[in-house]
């Protein structure tokens, strides 16, 4: 019974919280344009998307935390410079398109300039869920298991509605054959939000 009443306090008060509007849940997803720097890769943006959700966290009347879950798919194309790179390991039959599927967990500040629009900047971590194995003969993996990035954007707010451009910046290299040479992530998101 003491536990019931004890759940029944702390919804009633996450509801009220959420109601005051300082901590509030969303959903959100778009599209991205992305590329990995490196010469082994073409120098060209190639399109993604990513969907996922969202929290806000109001701090003051000027800041807003918000941290996100995100799926991201990242396209990329891999140039002939690839072959002469790694000749030894190199696979024949690779796929000259890659896609590489990320768990990425950006947090993210927000500087409320009025009440419809807010400059942001934070940092991103990205979690690889796929390895590609197939770009080298012996099976060994080409791309780290993480992506640390930092991010600047403006967001949007109309009603419910959050419209969101950012820009994100790979910070380590991605490459996990050698340091020959540098892979790097950058990523260009357009979101459509909804607070619920």
């Amino acid at each position: 019974m003491k536990k019931t009443i004890a759940v029944g306090i702390i919804c009633l008060t996450m509801l009220g919280v959420a109601q005051a509007q300082i901590f509030t849940f969303g959903i959100k997803g778009g599209s991205s344009i992305n590329k990995i720097s490196g010469a082994s890769f073409e120098k060209k943006f190639d399109y993604g998307y990513h969907l996922g959700g969202f929290a806000q966290v109001k701090l003051t009347k000027k800041i807003t935390l918000q941290p996100e879950v995100l799926f991201n798919q990242n396209n990329t194309t891999v140039d002939s410079n690839f072959a002469a790179l790694y000749n030894s390991i190199y696979n024949p039959n690779y796929r000259k398109n890659i896609t590489l599927k990320y768990l990425s967990i950006p947090l993210v500040v927000n500087y409320n300039l009025n009440k419809l629009l807010s400059l942001q900047a934070g940092a991103q971590y990205g979690i690889l869920m796929n390895g590609n194995q197939d770009l080298f003969q012996n099976g060994q993996q080409a791309f780290t298991n993480g992506d640390f990035a930092v991010l600047t954007g403006v967001q949007l707010k109309v009603w419910r509605i959050l419209l969101t451009g950012r820009y994100i910046i790979g910070m380590q290299s991605i490459n996990d054959v050698d340091n020959t040479d540098k892979w790097k992530s950058q990523t260009a998101q357009l979101s459509v939000g909804i607070r619920l």
